[in-house]
């Protein structure tokens, strides 16, 4: 189990996960140089695919605890059976939700709020990239099991090539270099899309070739009617938390949508592109986290889960600190990479400084949550989400930015009260120790 040092683990989740993001990023960054309200258009989209794409977490985040218990177990069979299950039901889920998306795209987008060149924007937009929504619900079951075997780098070296082939279509499709024509929205979703192809068919290789044969889905035969019961239980409590997270940021773009200002959008959409690389360290701690726990735990080794869990989070707390300071530091010159509007760039400037406090709450959730759910602990911090999401964020953004006219900044605060609480409760949970009950695997 010393095998798996967290930092082995988690630079490579750093740099995929980092890169991910920066797939979003270049899309609207590209498209801002295009249009604003294009690049606006464009983040709304994806939240809506935030929305639909739940369901894929069903499986990959149950997959991901039943993989790492049952390799702490040593049960490598188990494990490679949960590999085959979840690759299966994420495709065929994922042609489903391909085939919603492109039969509502506009329904789903009018629905939020998105009027006018917004929503031509994003239906646009939302139909390319929606209608092939199977190659991320498949790439991510795939990303999941190469991680719980400790093969990082590999899903690493692919969202690398993804990031590649996606930034330069969208500087040509976009710009319309080379002789092409300026696609726009068009050509950032064909560039996400054709990304996404290539980064599927390279991780299909490398895991059927280094970690699993083509053969590990005879194991679905007889069909494991338990291991859907041990998905299920895990993974929809885990998927509900992330479905109410995504769900409430829809909702509080709709609020903006529908009650702030333009620039107050715009300045959303900005913010959110630039805090999204302060807790990209978090985001990987907590992964790398899980994956630990999730061995330690099937290995009955729950006292070096707790120390290793607590170890975890210091370090996230540290980077995560210096990483938002140099942001709040130089957080004009990074607003000015989207934009010169000065309007923009002074509402942007007041939000990092209060998304300080955010971060803290959120990198406490993102690594304690993320090894409550490698130990199968999932239906707590889905208890705290139901509430705090709803009633602080939800509520208390209208509140604030609407009810009480403080416009985007009412929104942040209670976005960041949100995280705060539910960070404490998080803290509370990992140190009483009840999540050690909560082994999944059995020793039959």
């Amino acid at each position: 189990m010393n095998k798996l040092r967290l930092f082995r683990l988690a630079w490579p989740i750093f740099v995929e996960t980092m890169l991910f993001m920066l797939l979003g990023f270049v899309d609207v960054f590209v498209l801002s140089r295009y249009d604003d309200l294009a690049a606006s258009s464009v983040n709304t989209a994806n939240q809506a695919v935030s929305i639909i794409t739940i369901v894929f977490t069903v499986i990959s985040g149950a997959s991901a605890v039943l993989i790492s218990q049952y390799l702490g177990a040593k049960k490598r069979e188990n494990a490679s059976r949960i590999a085959a299950l979840s690759i299966t039901f994420n495709f065929i889920l994922g042609l489903i939700a391909s085939i919603i998306i492109l039969v509502f795209s506009k329904n789903i987008l009018y629905f939020i709020g998105a009027r006018g060149k917004v929503l031509e924007f994003s239906s646009v937009y939302l139909s390319v990239v929606g209608g092939f929504l199977f190659l991320q619900s498949t790439l991510s079951s795939m990303s999941v099991i190469v991680r719980n075997h400790g093969l990082t780098k590999i899903s690493m070296y692919v969202t690398v090539g993804m990031n590649l082939i996606n930034t330069g279509l969208d500087i040509v499709f976009v710009l319309g270099l080379f002789g092409f024509p300026k696609l726009g929205v068009v050509g950032v979703a064909v560039a996400t899309t054709f990304s996404r192809i290539t980064g599927t068919a390279v991780l299909a290789f490398f895991l059927f070739k280094r970690v699993e044969k083509l053969s590990v889905f005879k194991l679905l035969k007889p069909f494991p009617f338990s291991d859907v019961k041990d998905m299920i239980k895990i993974g929809v409590p885990a998927a509900l938390e992330t479905f109410l997270y995504n769900l409430s940021q829809l909702v509080i773009t709709s609020i903006v949508l529908n009650y702030l200002t333009e620039a107050e959008l715009i300045t959303k959409t900005y913010v959110n592109n630039i805090t999204m690389f302060f807790y990209v360290f978090s985001v990987s701690i907590g992964q790398a986290s899980q994956i630990i726990t999730g061995h330690l735990v099937g290995a009955k080794e729950t006292d070096e889960a707790f120390k290793r869990g607590v170890k975890s989070y210091h370090y996230a707390l540290a980077i995560m600190l210096a990483i938002s300071l140099l942001g709040v530091l130089f957080r004009h010159q990074l607003l000015g990479i989207f934009t010169q509007d000065s309007q923009v760039i002074a509402l942007g400037a007041n939000i990092l400084l209060i998304n300080l406090f955010l971060e803290f709450g959120r990198t406490t959730n993102l690594v304690l949550i993320a090894c409550l759910r490698g130990a199968g602990d999932v239906f707590y911090p889905t208890g705290c989400a139901i509430f705090s999401m709803w009633v602080i964020s939800v509520l208390g953004s209208y509140l604030l930015a609407v009810v009480l006219g403080m416009g985007i900044y009412g929104l942040w605060i209670a976005i960041a009260a949100d995280e705060c609480f539910r960070g404490i409760m998080m803290i509370i949970r990992w140190r009483g120790g009840k999540w050690k009950t909560k082994r999944v695997v059995t020793d039959n």
